[in-house]
């Protein structure tokens, strides 16, 4: 791994079932995660993923790709555009810094709409024990 280096992109499938079980694993009992009605009442087309749920996935992303001995420090994201049901969120990395076995990765979740996420991960390669 070098500064640079571009990992691949991760396409997710945004449903239903994946918005209204992030919500409901993270506890966000918040109607416009999972009551479509409500959330139109509220000014959304439908429902829309919880910032809890992104984390998350940008998490996987990141240990999916560098292994099950990765070491999650610090993610630093933020929100944009909302993952609604039927979209696709295409996750991408860029390797932005590295500091002995630390690594730092910048990532962007990109859906129809725009950026949903962008931000980093910081994280470490644990030593095989």
């Amino acid at each position: 791994m070098k500064t640079g280096d571009e990992l691949p992109p991760l396409e997710i499938p945004i449903t239903r079932t994946l918005i209204v079980a992030g919500a409901i694993a993270s506890r966000d009992y918040q109607d416009v995660h999972h009551d479509p009605e409500l959330a139109r009442q509220k000014g959304s087309p439908d429902i829309f993923m919880n910032i809890l749920t992104t984390n998350g996935l940008v998490g996987r992303y990141i240990t999916d790709h560098f292994g099950p001995r990765t070491v999650l420090r610090k993610v630093a994201i933020r929100l944009g555009a909302p993952n609604y049901p039927g979209d696709t969120m295409v996750l991408t990395g860029t390797v932005e810094a590295l500091e002995g076995a630390t690594a730092t990765v910048r990532i962007v979740g990109t859906n129809r709409i725009g950026h949903h996420v962008t931000g980093t991960v910081t994280f470490s390669i644990r030593d095989a024990e």
